[in-house]
């Protein structure tokens, strides 16, 4: 009898040991009888019962090692690329394989470290994995915040992938995106930056067809672009969309229309005193000085003062020049 007792208590023993070893080494699972201080240093939540608060060892090191990794790819150690590529890995590992929600800090770390378009890729690709992961396992259906959708679009005006800024204004996207006026107008900076009057249309078509209410500082940066490309007729279409959604200027962008109308209107003062020759004549020479664009404009202007009695001479001079 008590050799039997003696095996059982040997069996006991040796139970958990051999329960432990069983399983591989990034699994196997650790007890604590502190759950606060684990959960204070991850963002991860991990199941509980009791005052016993269980997780893998995997667990325990990125609670210890995730924030010293990213200070050292902000640091500069490691290429940008280089570092954005090992937090979308650990993203895709983590929904794909182990099937846990990758906490936020990987997210946001991944945002600050894009550098180049390819960065920007791996970004949306992570996003869209993130969502749906969102979707299938935690039931989620809500799409991640405004100020998320902000810092993304941020990222692609900073590195220059405008065409992916352009697809978070959607609504309805794949990647849980929320549009909002701020995150136009980080691509609105951009493009008064570059004085790229397209990527403003384009934007301007987004936020109507997305019903994204405009602001103050949405007119401000559309009309600074209008105004120092010189283009009269989107600044006037635009001008009336501000007023019709009851947007309330601010001093900048009323200075800039007042500014524009003046000059508009001393410019078709100067057409009127001009003959079709001497008109034809003045688009001439701004042509050889290499500006196309006011030699159209004066065309467009006589065309616009020119009586209709004397508009056929217009195709006679056309056809001199």
């Amino acid at each position: 009898m008590q050799v039997l007792s003696n095996a059982r208590r040997l069996t006991r023993i040796l139970k958990p040991q051999i329960l432990l070893n069983s399983v591989p080494s990034d699994h196997k699972l650790i007890i604590y009888s502190q759950c606060h201080s684990l959960h204070s240093s991850s963002s991860r939540s991990l199941p509980s019962s009791g005052n016993y608060c269980f997780a893998t060892v995997r667990d325990v090191m990125y609670s210890r090692t995730s924030k010293g990794s990213f200070c050292s790819a902000s640091g500069g150690e490691s290429t940008a690329t280089e570092a954005v590529k090992k937090i979308y890995d650990d993203i895709i590992d983590s929904v794909n394989v182990r099937r846990t929600m990758a906490p936020n800090a990987w997210l946001w770390s991944l945002i600050e470290n894009c550098k180049t378009r390819e960065d920007i890729k791996l970004l949306f690709d992570a996003l869209q994995n993130l969502r749906i992961f969102r979707l299938s396992n935690l039931r989620i259906h809500d799409n991640f915040n405004c100020n998320l959708c902000r810092e993304v679009t941020k990222a692609c005006a900073r590195v220059g992938a405008v065409d992916f800024g352009k697809k978070a204004l959607w609504k309805h996207n794949m990647y849980g995106l929320t549009p909002s006026i701020a995150s136009a107008n980080h691509l609105l900076s951009y493009a008064k930056h570059h004085n790229d009057v397209e990527l403003m249309v384009d934007v301007m078509k987004l936020l109507e067809k997305n019903h994204i209410p405009l602001q103050p500082s949405t007119a401000d940066l559309v009309s600074s672009i209008c105004y120092y490309s010189d283009n009269w007729e989107l600044m006037s279409k635009y001008s009336k969309k501000f007023l019709k959604a009851g947007v309330k200027l601010r001093r900048f962008a009323f200075d800039l229309w007042m500014d524009f109308a003046a000059k508009r209107e001393v410019e078709i003062r100067l057409m009127k005193q001009h003959t079709l020759v001497s008109a034809f004549s003045c688009a001439k020479g701004l042509i050889l000085e290499g500006k196309p664009l006011d030699a159209a404009a004066v065309i467009q202007l006589l065309d616009q003062t020119l009586p209709d009695t004397k508009k056929s001479g217009m195709v006679v001079e056309l056809q001199k020049h």
